[in-house]
This record gives C-alpha cells, sequence and structure tokens, in this order.
C-alpha cells in the first residue's frame, strides 16, 4: 500500500464505524498559553475533554499534523541521527466522546491492523497499566479482559505509570492507556531474544505505533483524582512509523513519505543516499525540517526571534547547517522542496499548495538571512581558535555560537575536532540551563484548581448585542503570575468579549447588584473555549448577581478599528492584488496593525488609494450585515474570505460590507454601519517578515487628533518662514541653502583633516618592517576618520594604522592595513578591530584593509591602542623568526 492509500483506509475504516471524519487543526496554537504547537491528535478537542466545549458528534476521527520541537516533546536534536524521530508528523486518531470505551477501542484497533492492513498477528504485542497503588490506581483488569479475548496472553504486557498511564498536564483529564507494538526485526533475530523483553525499551526495531487512551479521571492541583463525569477515548497512531511497517521498511525515512523529497536533495547534491552516514543524516534532517517548516508558515507563523517563531527559526536554521556543512549547498536549496511537499499533500492538507509560492518565498529569504549569518559564526569561531592556545571550546563560547549564530553544539563539536580541541560541555549545559530557567521564571504562571459555584453547560456570551447584563459567577481560580496574585472567573451570562482573531479583550467592571461593590474587570481571554475575565479581586459575596459592564467607549474605538480593518483588506487586495492574503492583526482602542502577504514595499501612490477606497466605504456609511451559525461550507462556496491557519467550527459567522467589496468570517465585534469609523488614515507600512508587509493605522477621534496634529505643524513651519504665499517653495528654499551650508562645513572638516596628515605620519615608528602607528585624534565626525585613514594609507607604504576617537561622548576604532599587508600576511582588519574594541566594550567589522567598531567604554581606548602595539610585535616577531 502507498501512504496514500493507508491514510486513506483509516479514514473510510472509522467512517464506517459511525465517525465524523474532521479536517487537521492548524499546527500553530492561538487560544491555548499552554501551548505554541499541536502536539497531539487530541489538542483539538481539549476543550471537550475538559467538560468546557459540547461535542458535535459523539465519534470523531481524523489525520493531525503534529509538531513536536519544545517541552517535554524536544526531540530536535535527535532528529536525522536516528531514523524514527521527526519534528512535524501525522497523527492518525479515533475519539469517543461519552460514547463508546474500551471494549471498541481494542477491538476495532486490532480489526484494522490485522484484517485491513494485514500485519502480522504473531509481530504484535500490547500493553496495559499494571496500577500504582501510590496514587491508588488498580490494574486496568477491564483492558486486560477484552485484550485477552482476541490475543494470547503471553503478548499482553504490564507497562507502569511513565508509560501507560496518560496525562494532559500536570492537572486536567487523565486516564490509563493500552499501546499497540509491533516486532519489525528479522526472523532469525526474532527466534533468538524474545520480542516482549524488548517492548518500551527504546529497540529501533520493535516500536509502538498506536496508544489508546481511556480517559476516566481528572488530576486535580493537589495531585487527587476524580472521576471524570464522562468517559472518553482518545487514540493516536503515527502515520510514518504505520507506513514504515506496512512497507516493510527498516526506517520511516526509507517509505514514500520521505524518499521523493531525499532522492530529488541527493540528485541535486550530487551524493546518494546510503552511501554516506554524515550525508544520509543531512538529507534526513532536510527532509525532515522542511515539513515543518512549510506547515507551520503555512499556518500563519512566521520565522522570528521570539517564542513560536524562534522555534521555527531555529528548524530552518539546523537544515541549513546540515545543507551547508555536509552537502556542500553554499546557495539557498531548501526553498526548491516546497513544490514537491505541496505537491505529495494535495487533497490531504490542501494549505500548503493554497500558498506554495508564499512559503517558498519566505524560506528563501531566511535561507539567504542564515547562510550570511553561518558564514559570520564560522569566522567567529575560526577567530577564537586564533586567539588562543587552551585548546578548548569555551563552553559559554558555544552557547553563544548556538544561540546568536545557530550553531548546534555538535556542529561545533565538529569543527572543533578538525582543528584538534576539544568543547567543555559542562559549560555549555550550564549556560543553556540557565537561559532555560531565565524563559521559564519570565512565563511561569501558578494556577490554582477551579472552585466551581454552579454547574452550567454553556456560557452565554452576548456582547454582540449587549453592553450590561445581569450574571453570577459559575466558577473561579486564582492565578499568580511572577508574584502577583489575580483571579479568573467564568459568568454565567457576559457582555465581554474574548480576545481572540487580532481584537484585543474587554474591560469594564462587574458591580454586585445589592451592594454595589465593584470590581475591575482588567481583561478577558478565551482559554479551553471558556471566556476568562480577569479581575484583582473576588466580590465579598460569591453567590451574589453581578451586572456586567462593558467599558462602552474602549469597545466603540475598538469596533471601529476592527471594521476598518476588513475594509483594509479589501482595498488591500483591489490595489495590489488578489494574492494579498492577511498573516496576523492587531485590533484596539488605540489603533489597528494588520500583516498581509506581498513581496514588495508598498508605495506612497498605493498607500494613498487605499487610504482613498476605505475613506470612500466609510463615506458611504454601508450598514453591517452580519449572519450567525452558517455552515461553513456554504459560507466558503458563496465566497467568503477565510483566512489560513485559523481552526474554523462547522459553524461560522459571516460579517459583510457591501457583498461585492468585504465578506469576511469573523468572531469580533463591529460597527453597526461603516460611517461610525469616521475617518482612516495609515500611519505606517513596513516590513514584518518575507513576503510580509504591516500597514498600521488609526481611525476616529484618533485620526481628527493625528490631522491636526499635522496641520498644527505645517502652521508652525509657516510662521517660522514668515507665512509666505508659496509655503513649499519657501521651504524648499531653506533645504536647499541648508544642504550647500553643509557641503561647505564638510569640506571644512575634511581640509582641517587632512592637515593632520603631516602630523601624524611624523608619528609612524617602523617595527620589523611595518610601520606602524597608534593614534587618538579629535576630529568632528565618522566622515572626516575615514577621510584622514584613507589619506594616510596612500601616503605610507606598508601602514599598520589604528586610529582612536570619541564621537558625540561615544569611542570609535579605525583600522587600516596596506594591501600588501593583507595579501602577503594574512592580516584582516575586520578581525583586529573585533579584537581591539573589546577594550571598549563594543564590537565592529568591515573588510580585511579597512574596519571601525564603536563601543561604550572611552576610558579603553588607551588599552586597545597598547593592544594593536602588542598585536604587530607579536605577528611581525613570528614572521622574521621564520625567515
Amino acid at each position: 500500500m502507498t501512504s496514500r492509500e493507508i491514510r486513506e483506509a483509516f479514514l473510510a475504516f472509522f467512517n464506517d464505524k459511525g465517525h465524523q471524519i474532521v479536517p487537521s487543526a492548524p499546527v500553530v496554537i492561538k487560544n491555548d498559553p499552554t501551548l505554541m504547537f499541536t502536539n497531539a491528535g487530541m489538542n483539538q478537542f481539549k476543550d471537550i475533554l475538559l467538560g468546557e466545549a459540547q461535542a458535535l458528534y459523539p465519534r470523531v476521527a481524523d489525520t493531525q499534523r503534529c509538531l513536536r520541537v519544545s517541552g517535554k516533546h524536544n526531540d530536535l536534536e535527535e532528529v536525522g541521527i536516528d531514523t524514527y524521530h521527526h519534528t512535524l508528523f501525522e497523527m492518525l486518531g479515533n475519539w469517543s466522546f461519552g460514547d463508546y470505551f474500551k471494549k471498541e477501542a481494542i477491538t476495532w484497533s486490532w480489526e484494522l491492523l490485522t484484517e485491513v492492513y494485514k500485519l502480522d498477528k504473531d509481530r504484535l504485542y500490547v500493553t496495559i497499566f499494571e496500577g500504582d497503588p501510590a496514587d491508588g490506581l488498580p490494574k486496568d483488569e477491564e483492558a486486560y479482559n477484552f485484550w485477552s479475548a482476541i490475543i494470547a496472553e503471553d503478548r499482553i504486557l504490564l507497562g507502569n505509570k511513565k508509560d501507560n498511564f496518560w496525562e494532559m498536564g500536570d492537572i486536567g483529564p487523565c486516564g490509563p492507556c493500552s499501546e499497540i507494538h509491533v516486532d519489525c526485526r528479522p526472523d532469525a533475530e526474532r527466534q533468538t531474544v524474545d520480542g516482549r523483553t524488548l517492548v518500551n525499551a527504546d529497540h529501533p526495531q520493535v516500536i509502538e505505533i498506536w496508544n489508546l487512551v481511556f480517559m476516566q479521571f481528572n488530576r486535580q492541583k493537589d495531585g487527587s483524582l476524580k472521576p471524570l463525569p464522562a468517559k472518553h477515548v482518545d487514540t493516536g497512531m503515527g502515520f510514518e512509523r504505520l507506513v514504515r511497517v506496512i512497507q516493510g521498511k527498516a526506517s520511516n525515512y526509507d517509505t514514500d513519505v520521505f524518499r521523493p523529497i531525499i532522492n530529488y536533495i541527493a540528485e541535486r547534491a550530487g551524493v546518494s543516499y546510503g552511501a554516506n552516514e554524515q550525508t544520509d543524516i543531512a538529507m534526513r534532517v532536510m527532509a525532515d525540517h522542511i515539513r515543518a517548516i512549510s506547515f507551520t508558515i503555512a499556518d500563519g507563523q512566521l520565522p522570528s526571534n521570539n517564542k513560536a517563531g524562534y522555534v521555527i527559526r531555529r528548524i530552518l536554521r539546523r537544515a541549513v547547517r546540515y545543507a551547508y556543512t555536509f552537502l556542500h549547498f553554499k546557495e539557498p536549496f531548501l526553498h526548491e522542496l516546497v513544490p514537491l511537499l505541496a505537491k505529495q499533500f494535495e487533497g490531504v492538507f490542501d494549505e500548503l499548495s493554497a500558498q506554495q509560492e508564499f512559503v517558498q518565498k519566505v524560506v528563501l529569504e531566511e535561507e539567504q538571512s542564515f547562510l550570511r549569518t553561518l558564514v559570520t559564526g564560522v569566522q567567529r569561531f575560526e577567530n577564537y581558535i586564533g586567539n588562543g592556545d587552551a585548546k578548548m571550546i569555551d563552553g559559554g563560547f558555544a552557547f553563544e555560537l548556538y544561540d546568536t549564530y545557530g550553531f548546534p553544539i555538535d556542529l561545533t563539536g565538529l569543527l572543533a575536532r578538525e582543528k584538534g580541541w576539544t568543547v567543555d560541555m559542562q559549560g555549555f549545559q550550564q549556560a543553556l540551563e540557565a537561559q532555560k530557567s531565565r524563559s521559564r521564571a519570565a512565563t511561569a504562571v501558578d494556577t490554582g484548581d477551579w472552585v466551581v459555584l454552579r454547574e452550567e453547560d454553556q456560557v452565554d456570551f452576548v456582547g454582540y448585542d449587549q453592553l450590561t447584563c445581569h450574571t453570577e459567577i459559575l466558577k473561579y481560580r486564582k492565578i499568580s503570575t511572577k508574584g502577583v496574585d489575580q483571579y479568573q472567573l467564568v459568568l454565567a451570562k457576559t457582555p465581554f468579549y474574548a480576545e481572540g482573531g487580532g481584537q484585543m479583550g474587554d474591560t469594564g467592571v462587574l458591580i454586585v447588584a445589592d451592594t454595589g461593590e465593584q470590581l475591575a474587570i482588567t481583561d478577558t481571554k478565551k482559554e479551553h473555549g471558556l471566556i476568562v475575565h480577569f479581575t484583582p479581586h473576588l466580590p465579598k459575596d460569591l453567590s451574589a448577581t453581578l451586572v456586567a459592564k462593558v467599558d462602552v467607549a474602549k469597545r466603540r474605538e475598538t469596533e471601529g478599528n476592527h471594521s476598518a480593518t476588513h475594509l483594509l483588506h479589501a482595498a488591500l487586495k483591489q490595489v495590489l492584488g488578489t494574492h494579498v492574503n492577511q498573516k496576523g492583526s492587531l485590533v484596539n482602542a488605540e489603533y489597528l496593525r494588520f500583516d498581509f502577504s506581498h513581496f514588495a514595499k508598498v508605495s506612497e501612490e498605493e498607500l494613498l488609494q487605499i487610504e482613498r477606497i476605505v475613506n470612500a466605504k466609510i463615506r458611504e456609511n454601508i450598514p453591517l450585515k452580519e449572519e450567525r451559525d452558517v455552515p461553513f461550507q456554504q459560507a466558503v462556496d458563496a465566497g467568503v474570505t477565510a483566512l489560513f491557519g485559523e481552526k474554523y467550527g462547522d459553524r461560522v459567522r459571516v460579517i459583510t460590507f457591501d457583498d461585492q467589496f468585504s465578506k469576511e468570517l469573523c468572531g469580533g465585534t463591529h460597527v453597526r454601519a461603516t460611517g461610525q469609523i469616521g475617518f482612516f488614515k495609515i500611519v505606517a507600512e513596513s516590513a514584518v517578515a518575507a513576503g510580509v508587509r504591516r500597514i498600521e493605522a488609526i481611525t476616529g477621534s484618533r485620526a481628527e487628533q493625528f490631522i491636526y496634529e499635522q496641520i498644527d505643524i505645517v502652521s508652525k513651519f509657516k510662521e517660522l518662514l514668515n507665512n509666505p504665499k508659496d509655503f513649499v517653495k519657501a521651504l524648499s528654499k531653506v533645504v536647499d541653502e541648508n544642504s550647500h551650508l553643509k557641503k561647505e562645513i564638510e569640506r571644512t572638516v575634511a581640509e582641517r583633516a587632512l592637515s593632520l596628515k603631516q602630523d601624524l605620519a611624523a608619528k609612524v615608528v617602523p617595527v620589523n618592517g611595518v610601520n606602524f602607528l597608534a593614534e587618538k585624534i579629535d576630529v568632528p565626525n565618522a566622515d572626516a576618520v575615514k577621510t584622514l585613514a584613507y589619506a594616510l594609507k596612500g601616503y605610507v607604504d606598508n601602514l599598520f594604522l589604528v586610529l582612536g576617537t570619541v564621537i558625540g561622548d561615544k569611542p570609535g576604532l579605525t583600522v587600516v592595513i596596506s594591501d600588501n599587508l593583507v595579501s602577503d600576511r594574512g592580516w584582516n582588519a575586520g578581525v583586529i578591530v573585533r579584537e581591539l574594541a573589546r577594550e571598549i566594550q563594543g564590537g565592529g567589522g568591515g573588510q580585511p584593509f579597512y574596519a571601525t567598531a564603536g563601543g561604550k567604554d572611552a576610558s579603553g581606548l588607551d588599552r586597545a591602542l597598547v593592544k594593536a602595539k602588542s598585536y604587530v610585535d607579536d605577528h611581525t616577531k613570528v614572521i622574521k623568526d621564520d625567515e
């Protein structure tokens, strides 16, 4: 069977068993603060498992793309080294929400594996939970009995809590699980070593392929277990492992999931897969990582320097490093793999093929940027080696290469071994752990258990229609962030909009109806499907009736900005092209920020055209057309704009401002007619990432204030110019006069600098055949330093020149080396100036014959000049001795 046939057989099997086949959720998670990425098939059903949302279907099945590269599932450095770890993988799963339980899950799993996929029963083993008396948990006799009716009892193995008791986290749903393992070893080896002894022993050929989780309990903060009101089944089967087993391969990478991409890489690199361990690892890394990179970008997460974006950037850079180091791809190559991947997943995950050009562009830009960084990192390494004699790379420096230049520790180790050096691994691990500790401390939140006051199945959100309502607290909990306590409340009925779709959450007050006591609502978010209200205090009477009041002025400003983003999106498509798609947004009461796919800077003329279109639509006072509870497919078929990377339910809300202009799926709040927006003004346009631009804009009263401020600035300029009739002409005259005066000043400064040439040339001293000068000078700007340095270079042969300056309270260094010294002695001004700059707490660089550096500590200039003399003494002495 091909991998496509294997996937289709799974979904067809469970469809026949009454399961609703649902699409994969995006791999990027947006409404769960505990996770960056979807790392298991159950993530999109978390709200149901927590009892905080109703299941639309009692039985579902899907194939979910997952990413495991952070937290306790961090296998990144193993990927490619072995043959079965992956970053992105597919998880085939079937779920029961309070419907069937252990019997059906066990029976159907066996039926699918042995009757549909035809796996050899003699190669299969199952595990069940052996129990844990310390936790008050008995052996899972129920699962044992069901399995014993299917498989020989000597193939049913007992597993401990680590392997056979599944927990969502420190708190939350949990329960025993039953794993299915397959022994892929050759028959001869199976005859000599009993497969039972290799289950859960990390044997590469005896592997788990399916985990059946039976959720029965809810783990409390104090560690105790409470039975769940409804029992659920959550199963997950690794698709890549399953394909490997069915296709009879020794490695996941040998299947048709990966081989087309590996073969393409091998052909382009001019190598053969299987011929060399290092090149094989590099090809596996690239084939795996391009999947994670491509799907996360398609799902809306761009590479960046923080949080989820940093994780994706690390994955991409790891792939580029292996391509550069072991396959000798010195030019960008990864982006070439995107079309192959998009073709492979057509009809499965169409998000990638729909955005193929955009994803390729982002990957290409990231490759180009990192290849430049990689070269710099290698130079940094070479400079470190060249200036030391300890034969050991300091752990802190190894961590700097890892953190700043993206070098994995194994690459640093490889480079070190080539030089006959070692790496201080203990120091590296200490630096790495220190960073992780800082990261954990910055994000640590201590969350208590929910205290339930009233049992309700559904929270009633009335905020589309009301900004005030009577309500009660359903449950609350205390949370502590960096030692600051506050509370989260869930209300029976709420007008507060929870942060989502780029719109910030509402603020306002809760008023105790009987006493008038007020509680500030500082934020509103959605967590696991719940609308959660943040407040510094609890009411004295937790059972009291409350009046929930949204901050009306703030909501109205926010609605104006949100509706303006819809008009902006449509205008961008009209002016720039239909390729424009939203890639992110932020909407609050102050301004709006809109990120969109586009590969060039938006010109001033285009921005003006976009503004005019939006303001024309505002003046038309187009009434809002809001449709709630629309079937998703019906909305899409009607031409509504849906955003990539969003997880939509079966029924959606459609926001329309003119059927022929703007129709989008949106859960946010909006003006009743576009005239309420007032006025729209773009205040900034910039690049966010490769292929992504950002527009920032203001509306309403803030746009009005902005216009008045601009008028005031113009008025003040006119006053300064004595209110000329032709303001533009008068200002142009002042600019021209200023330019002329500036050139005069620059000429005077240059002449002054050149007048120093003779004085400095007289101070040059010979050092073993090199004319050396290291001097502090007083000049007004950097151009004067450069002019003087080049003048001396042309005037004095065999020159090694270092000039120290303090310009505007900032120290600087300039190093100039004659061309013949660069070529004959291999000296490099860029490398030397970086070393000297340490004395002034700075850094810099440049060309081999000319380089500059800036710093913070002017008192170090004298030390830097002395250090320059030592450099020349040491390096010319070596050459003289050799001669």
